[in-house]
């Protein structure tokens, strides 16, 4: 079998190499060539594979990147594994190709890449504006950091409870739990759309994280207490927005972030309505508006 010939260019002389006027080739050997061209050098991989409609063998290019970005050495470690496929008669392109497709393929099933894919197509739809952002801000601060670039398939409950427990012991058990929620709601989109098979926040159960601590918030329980809650209510004496939100709270029922996010142009003081979103989600609500809460609105617009 005659000697391939190799490595007959030096790095100097590639250094050297300029377009004059026409396209020109340097070679190295065993197929690699440098292509040199008014736009640029480019490394080249010259192979034959197949059989041409002539019955002879087909050639075929594999581009190996552009000079000096790929270096002379590098480009030569390029060919060898092309020839190292070759001898097991794979197409070196269409591995290539193939390699490219799975990475883009695992790039898209990381944790964050599903994430934020349920988070645009679903969540942000499905939540308030509010709660949706603070659900995509829980993820960025405390589960991107450590399982953000991990496939989501490959997490398991042990992986997705370290993570949690970093808040446990930050002693943001509330926030911890808040978290793991989410989490699982990316879990079972990911299952919904085949990047996942099972559901780890799910396997976690409520016990794997410290309960939270419940904080009891004492309400009215007769007449006589709401009466004092009432006139504690007309006593405050602090901002007019503030007093006024406290009193239709007591009118009115809504969340406490309904009335806060609520907008001027939502009333109607003529028709005596309130025209809102539920902050939970639901369809618009027409809320009549008593007197009292008329009397409220149009001394605070004054």
């Amino acid at each position: 079998m005659p000697k391939v010939s190799r490595d007959k260019l030096s790095a100097p002389t590639i250094k050297a190499a300029k377009f004059e006027g026409r396209d020109h080739k340097l070679h190295d050997g065993d197929g690699l060539f440098l292509h040199i061209k008014q736009g640029g050098r480019y490394w080249r991989f010259r192979f034959w594979l197949g059989v041409g409609p002539s019955g002879k063998a087909k050639e075929r290019l594999m581009s190996l990147g552009v000079y000096p970005k790929v270096s002379l050495s590098v480009a030569r470690k390029e060919r060898d594994k092309a020839r190292v496929l070759l001898a097991q008669g794979i197409d070196p392109v269409a591995h290539r190709r193939e390699q490219e497709a799975r990475k883009k393929v695992a790039g898209a099933n990381t944790f964050e890449a599903v994430a934020r894919e349920w988070w645009d197509d679903r969540h942000r739809h499905d939540a308030t504006p509010a709660h949706a952002e603070r659900n995509l801000r829980r993820l960025e601060l405390y589960i991107f950091p450590h399982l953000g670039t991990d496939p989501i398939a490959e997490i398991d409950s042990l992986r997705l409870l370290n993570a949690l427990r970093g808040l446990e012991r930050a002693g943001k058990v509330p926030t911890a739990h808040k978290v793991k929620d989410v989490c699982s709601m990316v879990f079972e989109y990911a299952i919904v759309t085949s990047r996942a098979t099972s559901n780890p926040a799910k396997g976690l159960g409520r016990r794997a994280l410290r309960p939270e601590e419940e904080k009891h918030h004492p309400a009215p329980e007769s007449p006589e207490q709401l009466a004092q809650l009432l006139r504690a209510i007309d006593r405050y004496g602090g901002e007019p927005t503030t007093m006024a939100a406290l009193q239709l709270s007591a009118l009115l029922f809504p969340r406490p972030g309904e009335l806060r996010s609520a907008q001027w142009e939502n009333f109607d003081l003529e028709a005596g309505t309130w025209d809102f979103s539920p902050s939970k989600g639901g369809r618009p609500l027409l809320t009549p508006l008593p007197r009292q809460a008329l009397d409220i609105l149009r001394e605070l617009r004054k």
